[in-house]
């Protein structure tokens, strides 16, 4: 039996949006777990959807496990140096107090920037590994829109990464990790590893696994694996990060030098190969709306309309309009919108009560740049308090509260407004307040590509609408700082040159 300290610091951090990302965010309970301490970390994270529950599940019963401290931020705007250091200090001093240690275990996500590191994991790991030395092994689990690093790589043992976009594999992320750091456990820590920065950026939009070209990536990580290889592991980056080594990288850790640098060239070499492969669609907002109602006029199942670029799931504020200006303007019938976050609307919804009407201005209040609140007389068609527990394959068991929330109508279209941000990657976000998805003509998310898991076995055709929003899907928009120079800003796209970009005109 081993004793393996526990802990975990997670935030996707979109260097293009405000608010930063404070404390209070990360201590707030919303879709995810509060801050959590000590015998809370299990309390909180057993069951449940999340890297650390599938470890616990394999780890628990086996080993003398103690947990530090667990915290997500979600996504959102730049980590205060307040947040960063409260967390990051609190996570590593815990750590001290625990020593001695067999194993650490860290829950990570890997695309976190705070605003004075732009390699938040990479650093939370150097403090780690300065705290507890050398031959201590340090396993991880991250996202699979991780911006590996060569801090991030070269502090920790072994890793294992989720291998699904949407992330239906959280749990099952945890329970590899969890065979992996037993295999450190048993043959020691692995002396070779192999890192490779991939030269090109993957919008999200194009690295969804449900199809090729990264469905094939991910296969190829997984047969790569074993023997000598602990782990072969792809990230496909996150582009909203502003930092040096943003973007898609491959890792090996493993025993034998030349079956670790085998592996890592040949998976390196088929995402190389498959460039060209990564696309998908773009629709205008009104042009995605008028082919949502030809197709739903014909049609016995929902259209889904992804609002890709307000999805607060990449940092997006949750509260743009010009989606539901779309729906409106184009008289949508039987449409719904999800999830409008406005705490001021769903507070005025409450106020006036079920069947009411009210004259708002609705979301619009957080930008971008051009976004404007949405006016009109909206009938309010039911209230709720914002609490209940998911059931889709994305983030199935998590108990949620996104606040007071209320559905709005406004001629054919139905908002679902919450007092905090949520991404509409689950059906019981609109069940909570009487809607049933599959029985609407149009539905309108607010998510990229994690509402495919529960939406699109119910959906008769997804659309892909780019309004207005922080996230923005044109990765060549985004104005970089500190990006290396060189790096392709999409697949087969233009170079990144700073100096050429920030010249006057």
């Amino acid at each position: 039996m081993a004793r393996i300290a526990i802990g975990g610091f997670q935030h996707e951090t979109n260097c293009f949006v405000d608010p930063p990302t404070d404390f209070a965010y990360f201590a707030a309970h919303r879709d995810r777990p509060p801050l959590c301490r000590g015998a809370d970390v299990i309390d909180w994270l057993t069951g449940v959807s999340f890297a650390m529950s599938g470890f616990l599940e394999d780890m628990a019963a086996e080993h003398d496990l103690v947990p530090l401290l667990w915290t997500s931020g979600g996504a959102g705007g730049i980590v205060t140096r307040d947040a960063y250091e409260r967390i990051a200090g609190e996570l590593v001093g815990g750590l001290s107090q625990v020593m001695p240690v067999d194993a650490i275990y860290l829950d990570l996500h890997g695309a976190m920037v705070s605003e004075e590191f732009e390699d938040g994991e990479g650093e939370l790991l150097r403090r780690i590994r300065a705290a507890v030395g050398p031959d201590t092994p340090i396993v991880i689990s991250l996202d699979y829109h991780v911006n590996l690093t060569e801090a991030i790589v070269e502090n920790c043992d072994g890793m294992a990464i989720y291998l699904t976009y949407p992330h239906i594999d959280r749990a099952e992320t945890g329970q590899r990790a969890a065979r992996i750091l037993s295999t450190v456990l048993e043959r020691g820590q692995p002396p070779a590893r192999k890192f490779v920065k991939l030269p090109f950026l993957i919008p999200l939009n194009f690295q969804c696994t449900m199809v090729p070209p990264s469905s094939d990536i991910v296969a190829a990580s997984v047969a790569g694996e074993g023997g000598d290889v602990l782990n072969l592991s792809y990230g496909a980056g996150f582009p909203p990060s502003d930092l040096a080594e943003c973007g898609p990288g491959v890792v090996a850790h493993g025993y034998d030098r030349e079956a670790v640098d085998t592996a890592a060239a040949y998976l390196v070499a088929e995402i190389e190969a498959r460039e060209a492969d990564f696309s998908e669609p773009l629709l205008t907002p009104e042009g995605a709306v008028g082919e949502a109602k030809a197709i739903a006029a014909q049609a016995s199942r929902p259209v889904v309309l992804a609002d890709t670029q307000d999805n607060p799931g990449c940092g997006g504020t949750g509260d743009t309009t010009g989606l539901l200006k779309a729906l409106v303007d184009g008289n949508a019938q039987d449409a719904v919108l999800g999830v409008m976050a406005d705490p001021e609307a769903a507070a005025a919804a409450h106020e006036a009560g079920e069947g009411a009407e009210i004259d708002i201005a609705l979301g619009g209040k957080s930008g971008p740049e051009g976004v404007e609140p949405f006016e009109g007389t909206f009938r309010i068609a039911k209230l709720g308090d914002g609490k209940f527990t998911c059931t889709g394959p994305c983030i199935r068991g998590r108990t949620v509260d996104i606040g007071p929330t209320a559905l709005l109508v406004i001629g054919g279209v139905s908002v679902v407004v919450a007092s905090k941000r949520m991404q509409a990657y689950d059906q019981d976000i609109f069940r909570h307040l009487g809607i049933e998805p599959s029985e609407q003509k149009i539905l309108a998310l607010k998510s990229t590509c994690h509402f495919r898991a529960d939406f699109e076995p119910i959906a008769e055709k997804v659309l892909i609408a780019i309004a207005p929003g922080g996230h923005i899907a044109d990765s060549k928009q985004y104005p970089y700082q500190k990006l290396r120079k060189g790096v392709r800003l999409e697949p087969l796209g233009p170079e990144f040159d700073k100096w050429w970009r920030n010249a006057p005109d």
